[in-house]
């Protein structure tokens, strides 16, 4: 099939165009209404000069000073509860990320002693956390805020429409007293009119959450954990979702834009307006810009279609991620009524059996990641600077891809994505009607809200370049049964309507959930997929494909441990994508999923290990955003890196490794292992080259080729002693590459990097300070565990502390941390000022480190 696809969108393009219409006027409960096209459909038309302040109908932030209680509050839905010993607070907010209240345990588990882990302490505790293993032994509950502002000033007739990107979950909302209505689903976005209820003077708004029981396989965390905006607007507006954008030609000389506008009339007589487009380039000059006039019949909508043709257009991929930013005005009477401005790129995706996927015509080899929600450190508010820092790390460990599992991501993951380059499978739901998962999850309000909830989904990040694909669900229990089947096709049909541009998919497992069935018996699910989602099933790609020679399939998830078998697929099937594996960063819950353990005799593994671990462990990247041995790994398997090498940590006498499906040896980049002189390790050089020869300093201590069934690793055993391992690659008995790890000293001190030195004076950003155990010479100690405290003076605030330790419970939020693997991490947000911070270390021992970062206004 093609998506986006100039030859398939010249012949349907009317069509597609009034579905897409229909559906944006049904979200907003407006009345279709007939088009009226102007000259400048089929030539451009020079609008007039545009006004210097549109963005005064921007959303007004609604971020700040909210007050905060956790648990249930009888009454506090009423304005006038007394809220003055709630605290005060900013959102984005996750409340089951922070220190739970009450006493500490007297075993705290306190930093720099060993012993039994403690059963509460920081966000974790063993016997409240409902969610358990699942959601990482952190808590939900309930929690309430509220917050008091003055009446916006309205024009007549105008609206003031409150809209939150994302609370978890099952939230209510009041305005002074009023309640405006209950969102089940935690992900997607939501929007309330205030206008009934404001009063002169104060308004109280109030929020209650409602995260109790057992619906989340993962972490969650709890609250309005995204952002908050309220929109003003006159009697004539463009709807929140009003503007879609698509690229129904592209050329590398020249394109096509088409910009569809809806706006709605809320006046009893019919109005006329202009609308007035532009796309500005990266240097903020016009690249095209047009007008069109809509007629807008009485208290009802209408859409006007605006055509924009650019020469030499810059084109979007993810190696050049180019953007135009659309401006879209809407006047009537001489006077500016409405304005939307989002970024947007031009590209064209075509998908198909025979040729795979293409950007631009460039074939495209999907290296793709799973990523769940949270931010590690932070839980799971998604403050913008975490949300591209994410992105920024799998861009640089040679990602292009990302399947935002299992639900609808940030507005601001996705406009990172759009920056950086990355293609995205935007999922909508991990279940449907049926409660095999969990008995408080999305499944209780599936029926109810499944369509409105993919519908918030695809209107809402139709126009991001990166979007490729919809997912509609995740290893879904009824997924191949008549009615499951039926859902599906329901599904995908309101995908089309909404969107006839992008492919449909889904990840399809194999029946675990349905012990008696086989593969085959999986089928039907894919009779509503344009795109097969294989998840762990690379070894059907070629019987599938007999048998089914136009399906198009990628593994939409894989284990870490056949990365090269999976790639090995994807590299020489022009009909599979490419592959996501689970998953591309550690995440909060599934409680160690990726683990590995030491077993003695005959014992067994489990599926997920017990308390105190809490994360999954099973990502390339770890919970601080540091490589681990697998994504080095990775970096051989797709052809970025020559040569990489790790060393498996020796088990003790009678011990042996297990490692889990998700997991990974426990291997370090490191040849610094004290007190184990003379025991054999076992080191793996992973490289494509035809041999590799392994020394220690200038001895040689063994050479091994290299044929396929390897699996690019070449295995030695090399009894331990200080110096310097160096492994080299040959091809042809060429050298072509080398790497080496040297013995580092003892620890003396500790080192700081921030990310960013400089920071904006804004709530948004964070800086992410590594904190590093080096020697005498500055050498990486990378094994070494010592306690750090931080402190710190300046405009800003520690947002939180950690490490990558999986099982390490202790509190995000003190300032003090032991390391792991030789670091540990701070992280610094701004208070909203400019100025110098300097944050200083200290570990007892050690030398200690500090750093100035720079906040700007």
């Amino acid at each position: 099939m093609h998506a986006d696809d100039a030859s398939t969108q010249d012949h349907q393009s009317s069509e597609l165009k009034l579905t897409r219409r229909e559906a944006i006027q049904a979200l907003a409960g407006v009345a279709a209404a007939s088009l009226v096209p102007t000259a400048a459909a089929e030539k451009s038309k020079k609008p007039a000069s545009w006004p210097q302040e549109p963005s005064t109908f921007a959303p007004l932030p609604f971020n700040d000073n909210w007050r905060f209680h956790r648990g249930d509050a009888s009454g506090a839905e009423s304005p006038s509860f007394d809220d003055s010993s709630w605290r005060t607070l900013d959102v984005p907010h996750d409340w089951s990320i922070e220190d739970l209240p009450g006493p500490e345990p007297l075993n705290t588990g306190a930093i720099g002693t060993q012993g039994t882990p403690p059963l509460k302490t920081g966000p974790f505790d063993f016997y409240a956390s409902e969610g358990q293993i699942a959601t990482g032994w952190t808590v939900g509950g309930i929690g309430w805020y509220r917050k008091t502002f003055d009446k916006p000033q309205l024009p007549q007739n105008g609206k003031a429409e409150l809209r939150f990107e994302g609370v978890y979950m099952n939230s209510d909302v009041w305005i002074n007293g009023a309640h405006l209505g209950n969102h089940p689903y935690g992900y997607t976005p939501f929007a309330y009119d205030l206008t009934p209820h404001l009063k002169d003077g104060p308004n109280t708004l109030v929020v209650k959450v409602d995260n109790t029981g057992r619906n989340s396989r993962w972490y969650s965390g709890s609250g309005i954990f995204r952002k908050v905006s309220l929109a003003v607007s006159g009697d004539l507006r463009i709807l929140q979702y009003g503007v879609s954008i698509t690229t129904p030609q592209v050329a590398k000389d020249s394109a096509q834009v088409n910009i569809d506008v809806t706006a709605e009339n809320a006046r009893p007589a019919a109005r006329k307006a202009t609308v007035r487009v532009r796309l500005l380039d990266n240097t903020g000059a016009t690249a095209a810009e047009t007008q069109a006039s809509l007629a807008v019949p009485a208290s009802a909508g209408a859409t006007a279609a605006c055509i924009l043709k650019l020469a030499n257009p810059k084109l979007w991929s993810p190696a050049e991620p180019n953007l135009y930013r659309a401006e879209v005005l809407l006047e009537s009477d001489n006077q500016p009524a409405g304005f939307a401005s989002l970024a947007t790129g031009i590209r064209k995706i075509e998908i198909d059996a025979a040729q795979g996927l293409r950007i631009n015509g460039d074939p495209l080899k999907l290296q793709g990641g799973c990523v769940h929600h949270d931010n590690g450190l932070l839980g799971s508010a998604c403050i913008p600077r975490a949300e591209e820092r994410r992105v920024e790390t799998l861009k640089a460990s040679g990602y292009n891809a990302i399947r935002t599992s299992h639900n609808p991501p940030s507005p601001d993951f996705l406009d990172a994505c759009d920056r950086l380059g990355m293609v995205v499978i935007d999922e909508a739901f991990d279940c449907w009607e049926s409660g095999n998962k969990n008995p408080q999850d999305y499944h209780l309000y599936f029926k109810d809200w499944s369509q409105r909830d993919l519908q918030s989904m695809i209107l809402r990040d139709r126009n991001h370049p990166c979007v490729a694909f919809w997912s509609i669900g995740n290893e879904i229990n009824e997924r191949a049964e008549p009615h499951g089947v039926e859902i599906g096709k329901s599904l995908q049909a309101l995908a089309h309507k909404l969107d006839p541009t992008r492919p449909v998919t889904a990840a399809i497992c194999h029946p675990w959930d349905h012990p008696k069935q086989t593969w085959a018996d999986m089928q039907p699910a894919f009779t509503y997929l344009d795109v097969g989602g294989y998840n762990y099933q690379w070894a059907q790609y070629e019987p599938d494909h007999a048998k089914y020679p136009d399906r198009v399939m990628m593994g939409t998830e894989s284990f870490p441990n056949e990365a090269f078998q999976n790639w090995q697929a994807v590299e020489k099937s022009s009909f599979v994508l490419g592959d996501f594996v689970w998953t591309a960063i550690d995440y909060l819950g599934e409680s160690g999923i990726g683990h590995v353990t030491l077993v003695s005799g005959d014992a067994r593994d489990v599926f997920s290990p017990p308390y105190p671990w809490f994360n999954s462990y099973c990502g390339d990247i770890d919970l601080i955003g540091s490589k681990k041995p697998q994504s080095w790994f990775r970096d051989v398997v797709w052809h970025r890196s020559p040569i990489e090498m790790a060393v498996q940590r020796p088990a003790p006498d009678r011990w042996k490794e297990t490692v889990s499906r998700w997991g990974w040896s426990d291997e370090l980049r490191s040849w610094t292992w004290p007190g184990l002189e003379g025991t054999p390790l076992t080191v793996r050089v992973y490289t494509r080259a035809e041999k590799v020869t392994l020394f220690l300093d200038n001895r040689q201590i063994g050479s091994k080729s290299l044929t396929e069934k390897d699996a690019l690793t070449a295995v030695f055993t090399v009894p331990y002693a200080p110096g310097k391992l160096r492994a080299v690659a040959h091809h042809q008995d060429r050298e072509i590459a080398m790497i080496s790890f040297s013995t580092a000293g003892p620890p003396r001190k500790l080192r700081l990097r921030p990310d960013r030195p400089r920071l904006r004076a804004t709530r948004d950003d964070l800086s992410y300070v590594l904190v590093q155990v080096v020697d005498e010479t500055g050498l990486a100690v990378p094994d070494a565990v010592v306690p750090v405290s931080f402190s710190l003076t300046g405009p800003a605030e520690i947002a939180a502390v950690g490490n990558a330790n999986p099982k390490e419970v202790a509190s995000f939020r003190q300032p003090r941390r032991n390391t792991f693997h030789g670091e540990c991490m701070v992280v610094v947000r701004p208070t909203g000022k400019p100025g110098t911070v300097e944050l200083k270390t200290e570990s007892p021992g050690l030398d200690g480190a500090s750093t100035n970062l720079e906040i700007t206004g």
